[in-house]
């Protein structure tokens, strides 16, 4: 989704790239297992992709943007599936992940039906027993200045457990920290 020159700026950036990998992603995955075949909603520019190419056998990634899904496609070639499409409304068999996966991107979805749209078809995309985990921003001062001009829908982590629930999940778990919010849930096993 859209997003103003100096986010674009900063989220292309090494620094932005380091902090995911070092600091971001780890927290964001504490606990989580991707099992064999994950799939990403909204990589953007890569930096979470870089990172689990390295923690999952089957990388998938489904991005909005068609440049960006170019330039990822390019970028990981043999190591990642890059598909250009909505996360609202993919085109992939149902069931056939072991996780799905977010991460800061859930705020640059322009509704909440939309959002509630990525949530589900994470769910459908979901094996039974599969994890969906992720991560966003929590609003701030800074975190406005910073989209003005993008698209800006913040996910309330208080709203989340009930949206995630409603979507099938069960086992949501959403934990604060300063700026960000992490979140898992798990699609229920065949009984």
């Amino acid at each position: 989704m859209p997003m103003n020159f100096m986010h674009r700026r900063i989220c292309s950036s090494q620094d932005w790239a380091k902090n995911v990998r070092e600091r971001s992603l780890p927290w964001s995955l504490t606990g989580v297992e991707l099992g064999a075949n994950l799939l990403e909603i909204g990589p953007g520019y890569g930096a979470t992709t870089r990172v689990l190419v390295d923690l999952a056998p089957n990388v998938t990634a489904v991005e909005v943007d068609g440049r960006s899904a170019q330039d990822l496609q390019r970028e990981f070639d043999g190591k990642a599936t890059i598909l250009h499409g909505d996360g609202s409304r993919m085109s992939l068999p149902d069931q056939e992940f072991s996780s799905v996966v977010c991460f800061t991107m859930l705020h640059h979805v322009p509704t909440r039906p939309m959002q509630d749209g990525i949530f589900a078809e994470a769910f459908r995309v979901l094996q039974p027993g599969g994890v969906f985990a992720g991560s966003d921003s929590r609003l701030s001062l800074r975190f406005r200045l910073l989209h003005i001009g993008d698209t800006m829908n913040i996910v309330d982590p208080d709203e989340l457990p009930e949206r995630l629930r409603h979507a099938g999940f069960e086992d949501v778990e959403v934990t604060l920290r300063e700026g960000a919010f992490r979140f898992q849930a798990r699609k229920p096993s065949i009984p």
